[in-house]
């Protein structure tokens, strides 16, 4: 039976933590999502299109690894791509505690549905979309920390402010 995860997020941008979640669920499940979440709430830096694109490439190396995009309920959007498991990633323990919340409450939505953690390797613990986003913002170095389609992306994306 092949196991299909799948890797939510908003992806605001994808980082190179972000990728080392994924490879790491793509080396234990035959097949994982990155699916990008749409979430009308936030203002996002990036259209949905652009984190789709962005994650495609940057992922792209990876065979059974896809990349999709989903609005509402995670169970739901989980159970429509007959997918098991739902993928998590943790940089430190103040994402656990807020985690293992999400974590059981999508089990007492769905308990077919399993969540794994997956810690990040130590060199991205304190990397995250939106520290990148401020840091380039305001001129600092990211380029070791993105992939470089983001990097170019967030060059662009500041090229007219």
């Amino acid at each position: 039976m092949k196991v299909r995860a799948i890797y939510p997020g908003s992806f605001d941008p994808i980082t190179n933590g972000h990728i080392y979640i994924a490879e790491r669920a793509a080396a234990i499940f035959d097949e994982v999502i990155v699916s990008v979440l749409v979430n009308e709430r936030k203002s996002a830096a990036f259209t949905v299109k652009e984190r789709c694109e962005m994650a495609r490439d940057s992922l792209k190396h990876v065979a059974n690894i896809k990349v999709d995009s989903f609005n509402g309920l995670l169970v739901d959007y989980v159970k429509q791509k007959e997918a098991a498991v739902i993928i998590r990633g943790l940089r430190a323990m103040s994402d656990f505690e807020y985690e293992f919340q999400m974590a059981l409450m999508n089990r007492q939505l769905a308990p077919e549905i399993e969540t794994f953690f997956i810690v990040t390797d130590p060199k991205y613990s304190y990397v995250s979309s939106s520290s990148v986003r401020e840091i380039f913002h305001f001129g600092g170095t990211v380029k070791d920390v993105v992939p470089r389609v983001v990097f170019e992306k967030l060059k662009t994306l500041h090229k007219g402010k």
